[in-house]
C-alpha cells in the first residue's frame, strides 16, 4: 500500500500543480485580456478623437476654401473700372486756357467726387496739327484739366491718367478741328459695395 500511497500523493502533487499553472496561465490569459480590451477601447476613442478632428479639419478647409474663392472674386474685380460721367472740353486752335463753360463743365463733373474713393479719372487731350506738334498741344491742353481738377477740387494726382493723343481721331471716328480734352469718370462698384 505504501507504494501506490507515494504514487498516490506524487500525483495528487502533479494535480496540484498542473491545477496551479492552469490558473496562472488563467489568470495572464484573462489579464491578456483585459489589457487587449482595454487597448482596444483606447484604440477606438483614439480614432473617433481623430475622426472628429479630421471632421473638424475639413470643415475648417471648407470654410477657408470658400473665403479665399470670396477674395479672389474681390481681387480679379479691383481693376474693372466702369465709365459713370464723360465731360467733353473744347479749346480754340492754339489755346490750353479753360474757359467759363469749361470750368463749370469740370466742378459739375468733380463736385460728386468729394469723399468718394475707388475711381479714377481718364484725361485724354487730342489736337489738331501734325506729329510732335499735335501731340504737345494736346498735352498742354490735358494738363490744363488736370490742373484745374487738382487745384480747385482736391482730386488725387494719383486717380487721374493723362493720355495726349495728339491727332488720332477721337472716339467718335471723327478728326479734332483745334482741340479737345476728354475726360471720364470711371469707377469700380465692387470695391465701394465691399466698402459699405
Amino acid at each position: 500500500m505504501g507504494p501506490i500511497r507515494d504514487r498516490v500523493n506524487e500525483l495528487d502533487q502533479l494535480t496540484a500543480e498542473t491545477a496551479s499553472r492552469i490558473k496562472d496561465v488563467d489568470a495572464r490569459a484573462t489579464q491578456g485580456i483585459q489589457m487587449a480590451s482595454e487597448k482596444s477601447s483606447l484604440a477606438d476613442q483614439h480614432a473617433s478623437d481623430a475622426a472628429t478632428k479630421a471632421q473638424l479639419a475639413q470643415t475648417a478647409a471648407t470654410e477657408a476654401s470658400t473665403r479665399v474663392s470670396a477674395a479672389e472674386t474681390m481681387v480679379g474685380n479691383l481693376d474693372q473700372y466702369k465709365g459713370t460721367a464723360q465731360t467733353e472740353i473744347r479749346f480754340r486752335s492754339g489755346q490750353t486756357v479753360l474757359s467759363k463753360n469749361a470750368k463749370d463743365a469740370l466742378d459739375a463733373m468733380a463736385d460728386p467726387l468729394k469723399g468718394q474713393r475707388s475711381y479714377i479719372i481718364e484725361v485724354r487731350g487730342f489736337s489738331s496739327g501734325q506729329g510732335q506738334t499735335a501731340i504737345r498741344s494736346s498735352q498742354k491742353m490735358a494738363d490744363s484739366v488736370v490742373r484745374y481738377l487738382v487745384l480747385n477740387h482736391e482730386i488725387p494726382v494719383y486717380r487721374i491718367y493723362v493720355m495726349s493723343m495728339g491727332n488720332a481721331p477721337a472716339a467718335d471716328g471723327k478728326r479734332i478741328v483745334g482741340g479737345k480734352v476728354e475726360v471720364n469718370i470711371l469707377k469700380n462698384d465692387v470695391v465701394t459695395s465691399a466698402q459699405k
